[in-house]
């Protein structure tokens, strides 16, 4: 492994990758902000950006804090309220890609953010669903991005916040494509053709199989010719480290 980056810069970058000019993605906190933003100043520039609290086509001159950053309504082409956002926006299919992080995440991309634990007695309470469900049920393409561990990739979630597949992976009817892509600390993961179960398809540069079944709470699929993720850039290693630092890049 470089001595340039580290497992999460490789995690945002490959996230990052995902996205496409004029894809309108809706943007949550966390990876899913940085990866964004990261993709909108380096490959992805007409990327249309669009946030929960109702920023349009946001363009932040420095990485938001969070949804309901000054900076996002002072850039957006339009401010739109909550419900509107989810009826006409969410619901409505204009959202090309949806970024979503996970506490616990199973083998059919179905997530927890709402508690650890017994939901009537948690061990902890998570920030909760937020809009999450609706991103999940109608986004056209979702992208979870989390670190991959035992505590997050379980054989079982102690709640079903947001719906990928479904218990067996053969429930989902919702408009939206589903978790297209996980992407972890150690690699990328796409549902299988046949059953929708994650299988690992691409791992990050210095990552083995091995290390990635080890942090996996059930039996991970591998698929045939799995591929190597191409190390980060010095562009997108450096266009990182200033939005971490929240330095101003222009547009």
């Amino acid at each position: 492994m470089s001595e340039n980056w580290n497992s999460a810069d490789m995690m945002n970058v490959a996230a990052a990758r995902e996205l496409h000019d004029g894809d309108v993605c809706l943007v949550g906190v966390g990876p899913p902000n940085l990866a964004a933003n990261l993709a909108r100043h380096t490959h992805a520039p007409d990327c249309r950006l669009v946030y929960e609290s109702g920023a349009i086509d946001a363009k932040p001159r420095r990485l938001p804090l969070s949804i309901g950053d000054d900076d996002l309504a002072a850039t957006a082409t339009s401010v739109v309220s909550v419900p509107e956002m989810f009826n006409y926006w969410v619901g409505a299919g204009r959202i090309d890609v949806g970024f979503l992080g996970a506490a616990q995440i199973d083998r059919f991309g179905n997530i927890n953010t709402t508690v650890i634990g017994d939901h009537d007695n948690p061990k902890t309470r998570l920030p909760g669903a937020g809009g999450a469900p609706e991103i999940a049920a109608n986004a056209g393409r979702v992208i979870v991005i989390v670190k991959q561990s035992l505590r997050t990739f379980v054989e079982r979630l102690d709640f079903v916040t947001s719906v990928g597949y479904g218990p067996t992976g053969r429930e989902r009817e919702a408009p939206g494509a589903g978790p297209t892509l996980v992407i972890t600390d150690h690699g990328v993961l796409e549902p299988d053709p046949e059953t929708n179960e994650l299988t690992m398809t691409r791992l990050h540069p210095g990552v083995t199989v091995e290390q990635a079944r080890a942090v996996t709470g059930w039996d991970l699929k591998v698929a045939d010719g799995i591929q190597i993720v191409p190390a980060p850039t010095e562009t997108e290693l450096d266009v990182l480290r200033r939005l971490r630092a929240r330095e101003v890049i222009d547009a």
